[in-house]
């Protein structure tokens, strides 16, 4: 399969225009042209992830975030980005990025965080815009934006929801804010993969009872739970990793036959004591 067929196959699932302005997605390192048999998936365009898409003989490392944020005024090995390029460039793999596109567009990282947890009667919890979809129904022009907020099957506590968030997502540890300012069960509730600081005001605008996600700081926590809201922190890797099942199922069952799919192993960046 040629790196644009299977480029226009990714974005019929997260289009590029669902992505923020000020991100970097897309096709970061390759030619359009090359011929893709294999792909390897990662979250990060680290050094294991590319040696170990080396290792795979991959043609294209699919990573959600972007190796390359802010505009590269060389390619060097004085510098850990130069060398990844170089690495990429030297075994002629390709590389494409889905971040917030694949953050905001409908069914992808927003809305399989919102189903691990069973989460009803969703809605996005910050919209930047409609999109056309494809649907089972046909062709529907659907919001797009970052997070969910939705309803819990049952009423639960903030720790009884902190405990299921750990089990769903198979984590080592999560945070909480606010558990003791909110005794009463729980049932509204928002979610938002990655770092998700700047989505307190969002969901403090929702009516939001409990937001999980990750990279809250002890200002942005304390203040939410002075709002009267909790917050679980559950990590940035530690929501977004289903990005690495949820490609290799759907590359599976969009490109199967054409493509050798390998993913990395699901590795926490944080050591926990």
């Amino acid at each position: 399969m040629q790196c644009s067929k299977l480029i226009e196959i990714l974005e019929q699932l997260a289009p590029v225009r669902c992505a923020c302005d000020w991100d970097n997605v897309g096709l970061l390192v390759g030619r359009n042209t090359k011929e893709i048999k294999k792909v390897f998936i990662a979250l990060d365009g680290d050094e294991r992830a590319i040696e170990e898409a080396v290792q795979f003989g991959a043609d294209l490392l699919l990573t959600h975030h972007p190796l390359i944020f802010k505009p590269v005024s060389r390619i060097t090995d004085s510098d850990f980005i130069g060398e990844r390029l170089m690495k990429l460039i030297q075994h002629d793999i390709c590389c494409y990025a889905m971040h917030t596109n694949f953050d905001s567009a409908p069914g992808c990282m927003a809305d399989a965080a919102a189903g691990m947890l069973g989460l009803e009667k969703t809605q996005v919890l910050e919209q930047e815009g409609i999109v056309p979809f494809e649907t089972p129904e046909g062709i529907k022009e659907l919001p797009y934006g970052i997070g969910k907020t939705g309803y819990l099957e049952q009423p639960m506590t903030v720790r009884e929801l902190a405990g299921l968030v750990k089990e769903r997502f198979q984590l080592p540890f999560v945070t909480i804010y606010g558990e003791q300012d909110i005794k009463e069960p729980v049932t509204f509730v928002g979610i938002s993969p990655g770092a998700g600081s700047s989505m307190i005001k969002p969901a403090l605008k929702a009516g939001v009872e409990v937001l999980i996600t990750g990279d809250i700081g002890h200002h942005s926590g304390t203040d939410a739970a002075a709002s009267h809201m909790a917050v679980i922190d559950a990590g940035h890797y530690g929501l977004e990793y289903l990005f690495l099942k949820f490609m290799e199922d759907f590359l599976k069952a969009n490109a199967g036959e054409e493509l050798e799919i390998g993913k990395a192993d699901v590795r926490f960046p944080e050591t926990f004591l």
